[in-house]
């Protein structure tokens, strides 16, 4: 029977359900050798034979059933190899896709690096307030540049507060009707490429390198050339314009929201030609600069308007419109004045903002959620959609498409709540105009019991009537200290901070953080909860962006 299988078949026909493996082919031998053994052995031989057939039947059965059949073998064989070849490609994706990951993490090492290099030597710069002032410089790096600024429509802004609540606004309008934007606004909270916005975010790290690169040369050039004419290099705020205004172009951009960093007849901005302007409400502020009058200082606002443009012009005080109106009658250009050709004709607050009916020249639009709080923002909203109306046309402007864009903006650093019980509210109000506006926002927004406020300010600042303003609605002051040369000296406003409050309500603090701390705790201990007691973090852009980034917040 060797050679044979136990059913008469040869073990490798390829119908057999089964071969025997080598490890019984002993067994089969032996079961040859029972069956040659003479039979006359007796009844136990054959007792003993029957017994081994009956095991070896059953090994072999046993190896019939559980033998693999070459094709199912096969087939087993082949969804091993396949999940080898999955688990090996999941591995060798994981692999490929952590070595991405630490390569990403190595190039942001490096951009960062770079982006805080590029500021770096941008802002060892004069400021522009230390030069003379004069566009020369900014129109001649812009005409080799070929006059980016030239190849796309803009809307500018000038004033003294609420410039920037304002310019996100018609950024955020203008976004909702599907255009393509670039924003222009300063200075920044957290990161310096939120001074240059694409579509309503900061510019990319890669894209703010691109844009210094693309103009580095040519500012290298009007330097030289500046010097061998005896005057200074371009400031680091002409610098950052000149990114701006080629970062826009290279996108490129539908249009531009550009804010006036200081003044307006001799901003580095103005060498746009925008078809529309915004001023916004005016007072005294930089008066070393721009004049110790607000007539003065209104003169040099209205040097933005241009011939023919639309001039968007909000409340104002009379000797202020007055000089606004002149020059634009001087140039023929064509004027909206809140009060008159648009208003806000209701406000009412709501969880988390307010709801506004604007009227303006084109249209009525009622009932539109604005999530920013303060009288003041329901008149930047306005101011914004009229500057919207007149840049597409003039026409009225689908609600709908209003209520989105209104609904989406923002304004980091503008009484911008951070945190709950106690409410810590940051906002960037410098000057007493800006002071008596939170004041008024803070009390008809809010229902605290009791309030602290935590104050540093730069050292040019009016600092007895900002805190002037504030005194009758904040119970407590808390003083800290900014860091930089700028900075008013901690000293120096603990003193005036008495003067105005009393000794019994001021305290101070080196640290913001100890200060915010300090602050909490006094308005906590003497609210009936938490939910009633409130922090208010203000006096300065500088603080503001400090206090974000001790809340965590990321650049907007």
């Amino acid at each position: 029977m060797a050679g044979e299988s136990f059913f008469g078949q040869d073990p490798t026909h390829e119908d057999t359900q089964g071969g025997i493996p080598a490890d019984l082919i002993p067994y089969l031998e032996a079961a040859d050798e029972v069956e040659e053994t003479d039979a006359g052995e007796g009844t136990e031989a054959q007792a003993e034979e029957s017994e081994r057939e009956a095991a070896l039947r059953a090994l072999v059965e046993h190896s019939l059933l559980l033998g693999p059949d070459p094709s199912v073998l096969a087939e087993i064989e082949g969804e091993v190899d396949e999940d080898f070849a999955d688990d090996a490609a999941q591995e060798r994706g994981e692999r490929a896709s952590h070595e991405a990951a630490l390569a990403r993490a190595e190039d942001d090492i490096e951009l960062d690096a770079r982006v805080e290099e590029i500021y770096r030597s941008i802002v060892a710069r004069a400021p522009e307030h230390d030069i003379d002032p004069t566009l020369k410089r900014v129109k001649l790096a812009l005409d080799i540049l070929g006059d980016p600024q030239r190849s796309y429509p803009s809307i500018h802004i000038t004033g003294t507060n609420g410039k920037t609540s304002t310019s996100r606004m018609i950024d955020s309008l203008l976004t909702a009707f599907g255009m393509k934007t670039g924003r222009f606004t300063s200075p920044h909270l957290l990161d310096v490429r939120e001074r240059i916005s694409l579509e309503g975010h900061p510019i990319t790290r890669e894209g703010f390198v691109r844009a210094w690169e693309d103009i580095e040369p040519y500012v290298g050039m009007v330097d030289e050339r500046s010097s061998q004419e005896g005057g200074p290099r371009l400031s680091f705020f002409e610098v950052f314009t000149i990114m701006a205004y080629a970062a826009f172009a290279d996108y490129p951009v539908d249009a531009a929201v550009v804010e006036v960093g200081m003044g307006g007849r001799w901003d580095a901005t103005n060498v746009i030609d925008a078809g529309v302007s915004v001023i916004t409400p005016i007072a005294l502020d930089h008066t070393k600069w721009l004049g110790s009058t607000i007539e003065e200082i209104a003169v040099e606002k209205a040097g933005i308007i241009k011939p023919g443009q639309v001039v968007v012009i909000m409340k104002q005080q009379e000797e202020v419109l007055d000089v606004l109106l002149d020059q634009a009658r001087s140039v023929d250009a064509i004027v909206r004045v809140e009060g008159r050709d648009f208003e806000v004709v209701d406000r009412q607050i709501g969880v988390g903002g307010q709801m506004v009916t604007i009227r303006t020249p084109s249209a009525v639009y009622q009932d539109v959620f604005v999530p920013l709080f303060g009288q003041y923002q329901a008149h930047n909203a306005a101011a914004a959609l009229v500057a919207v109306e007149a840049f597409m046309g003039g026409r009225g402007l689908d609600g709908r498409i209003v209520e989105q864009g209104l609904m989406n903006a923002s304004s980091p650093g503008r009484m911008q709540v951070v945190r709950h019980s106690p409410t810590i509210i940051v906002d960037a109000a410098h000057n007493p105009a800006g002071a008596a506006t939170l004041r008024e926002a803070v009390e008809s927004s809010f229902s605290f019991a009791r309030i602290a406020g935590v104050y540093a300010a730069m050292g040019d600042k009016d600092v007895e009537g900002v805190l002037s303003e504030v005194e009758p609605f904040i119970d407590h002051l808390v003083v800290t200290q900014m860091p930089g040369e700028r900075a008013a000296d901690i000293a120096s406003l603990a003193e005036i901070a008495e003067d105005v409050f009393g000794p019994d309500r001021v305290d101070v603090r080196e640290s913001l953080a100890d200060a915010v701390h300090r602050a909490a705790e006094i308005a906590e201990a003497g609210a009936q909860s938490a939910d009633r007691s409130g922090v208010l973090v203000f006096g300065s852009v500088m603080l503001a962006g400090e206090m974000l980034a001790l809340a965590g917040h990321s650049p907007r």
